[in-house]
């Protein structure tokens, strides 16, 4: 299956600044990558040169198959939607007259803008002019914008960022409902936690380098990190150390009396949790895999201390 952006090999330089360092990236149809890393490690950067807003300084971009600053660039960016981390209109127009200008620039019907403006939850303010709108409601309106026209693909910078636990939730459920449909995405953000169960695929930069790519299951493996297994009961302490001791796991004290937290290889987990299933006074397990936050802060610390891990 052809791939819907394509980066190999890319270079990007500001005046001596090297953004951008040998980046090979793929998107595929209906995939949705979480594009991860600290501020000043290249995200944005490679998110203009999706655009076409940029050029590489060396290596070779492709979105849609095309060169996004060849000469079909103007139809292929009637195909992409962008949602910027600032989202900035014109503060005299009115949420409606902001789409219906898009709808002009895209070459789509007016009756889209007000679809979407139900969608996003603007109905209500739609009449309302941008200067009074909330720094959510702004958010809100700008995805609206980066909706119009169907985009196979579609490229979100912070795009919770100013939005309430109920919006954020309805932003990630167009998502879901978009990858369904066959729109590619690319999602960068800090906010992590939520964000797991709606991308197929992580990214992590640091430096300009791709440090890591691949699912959140493969960076688990990749990394190493153990899993963290809460468990509930009275007396855990005596024989469960000596069953556990040869297991690689470690058990520390939760300050409670009744419970323990234990950190366990991966490949352990089923040998841990079979000795801890022969506890007579066992009250309850849980067990957390790494969490997203967990992958990110041990790849960025490898990537800052000159480490480089690629899936």
């Amino acid at each position: 299956m052809n791939a819907i952006v394509e980066l190999d090999n890319v270079e990007r330089r500001f005046r001596g600044v090297h953004a951008l360092r040998g980046l090979s990236l793929r998107l595929a149809p209906g995939e949705v990558l979480g594009l991860l890393g600290h501020n000043g490690a290249g995200k944005s950067t490679m998110m203009k040169l999706v655009l076409g807003v940029l050029a590489p300084s060396a290596g070779r971009v492709t979105v849609l198959g095309h060169d996004p600053r060849g000469n079909r660039a103007r139809e292929l960016r009637l195909q992409l939607g962008y949602l910027p981390e600032n989202v900035s209109f014109y503060d005299s127009l009115t949420g409606r007259e902001v789409l219906h200008y898009f709808t002009r620039l895209k070459r789509i019907v007016i009756a889209e803008a007000n679809r979407l403006l139900e969608q996003v939850g603007l109905a209500h303010a739609a009449d309302r002019r941008v200067r009074t709108y909330s720094k959510g409601m702004r958010q809100r309106l700008g995805l609206a914008q980066a909706l119009l026209g169907q985009p196979r693909l579609l490229l979100l910078d912070e795009p919770t960022v100013g939005l309430d636990p109920m919006a954020v939730r309805d932003v990630y459920a167009m998502i879901d409902t978009l990858r369904t449909a066959g729109t590619s995405v690319i999602l960068c953000s800090h906010v992590l936690p939520g964000v797991e169960r709606h991308i197929d695929r992580v990214a992590i930069l640091c430096q300009g380098r791709l440090l890591a790519s691949g699912t959140i299951e493969a960076l688990r493996e990749q990394a190493g990190l153990p899993l963290q297994i809460h468990v509930r009961g009275q007396g855990l302490n005596g024989a469960l150390h000596q069953r556990l001791d040869d297991r690689g796991v470690t058990i520390e004290s939760d300050g409670r009396n009744d419970s323990i937290r234990l950190k366990a290889p991966v490949a352990e987990k089923i040998a841990v949790l079979r000795a801890l299933l022969e506890e007579r006074d066992l009250n309850d397990i849980s067990v957390e895999s790494p969490t997203l936050d967990a992958l990110y802060a041990h790849f960025d610390a490898r990537g800052r201390d000159g480490g480089q891990a690629h899936a």
